[in-house]
């Protein structure tokens, strides 16, 4: 079994408001040295079977059509092995 993980982000010229709250509020809690917070969804799919070319143009276009949306939004694709619970 595998976990492909898709992660989605505003496009850098898009306004991020959650991010920039946050980048606000980091100061009076005590952290500095952060100069930009952008905010971001993350998606993991538990994959049966192998996670081959074929499986992974079914998850772009899975991404591409419901995760994202492409006007405003990027994603990243990636696959994580997923380690079997011991018995």
């Amino acid at each position: 079994m595998a976990r492909v993980v898709v992660d989605v982000m505003l496009k850098p010229e898009i306004l991020d408001p959650q991010g920039q709250a946050v980048q606000r509020a980091l100061p009076r809690l005590g952290f500095e040295g952060i100069s930009d917070v952008r905010q971001g969804k993350r998606f993991e799919l538990e994959v049966d079977g192998p996670v081959d070319e074929a499986a992974l143009a079914r998850i772009h276009d899975l991404a591409e059509s419901f995760l994202a949306n492409t006007v405003i939004e990027d994603f990243t694709i990636r696959v994580e092995e997923v380690a079997e619970a011991a018995k």
